[in-house]
């Protein structure tokens, strides 16, 4: 089997497919054929509709790729024949029956709280004054002050969506860790990972690591593709 080639990108909330842009570039540069996702971050299952429509348009098999919320996402739309496995970015990686909603219903002692305002019509956003210390502390300041500026609002029904099946139940799984993440703390990040049988790496990075630490981000998903090809092979 030659080494897997597509990646499709999912973001998580509050933000957009753009900022994907860095690992798209460094992928791309690397032979692979990049699609990123956008989702209208309304509902999970709106979400995943969105993102296997992107999967059907693949020409193979796919590794699926999740930041955060997105992780929630890729999670149920990976029981997708194109799917070959899953990376998962600072992410939700939930299990059947379990929501964004139920994973942070009881944070761990010690916890940062993220900044996330009430709830309006039905959608969050994050203090925008509080948004670089705790989603992209190691984001440059005017990039994440753009970032807090241009948040997608995130609908409450989209963190109560419940996972149905979780792929990473039957699919091979990486998960990169940012020890430094005030959004999930790493060590939620670490028990979500373990308890679905990922690979593991960790960097040290705030939650919006795939902004501030591209390479890395495009490296271990590299990593992924070559070591899910070798497992389906």
């Amino acid at each position: 089997m030659s080494q897997i080639k597509n990646v499709v990108l999912v973001h998580g909330g509050f933000v957009d497919g753009s900022g994907w842009r860095q690992v798209h570039e460094l992928l791309t540069a690397d032979g692979f054929r990049v699609s990123v996702v956008q989702n209208p971050t309304l509902s999970l299952a709106g979400d995943v509709l969105a993102t296997r429509r992107v999967l059907r348009a693949q020409d193979g098999p796919s590794v699926l790729v999740g930041h955060s919320y997105g992780g929630a996402v890729i999670t149920e739309a990976g029981t997708d024949p194109k799917v070959a496995g899953l990376v998962y970015i600072a992410a939700f990686a939930p299990d059947k029956g379990e929501s964004v909603s139920s994973l942070i219903k009881d944070p761990l002692p010690g916890a940062p709280v993220p900044p996330i305002l009430p709830p309006q019509d039905g959608f969050l956003f994050l203090d925008p004054a509080r948004f670089h210390f705790s989603f992209a502390a190691d984001v440059d300041v005017e990039a994440a002050a753009f970032m807090a500026s241009s948040q997608v609002p995130w609908g409450v029904e989209a963190l109560s969506g419940t996972i149905s099946e979780p792929a990473w139940k039957k699919k091979p799984s990486w998960y990169l860790v940012a020890t430094e993440d005030r959004m999930i703390p790493p060590p939620a990040q670490r028990i979500m990972s373990k308890r679905a049988g990922s690979t593991v790496t960790e960097v040290a990075g705030s939650h919006a690591v795939y902004v501030s630490q591209p390479k890395s981000v495009a490296d271990f998903i590299e990593r992924a593709a070559s070591e899910v090809t070798r497992k389906s092979s």
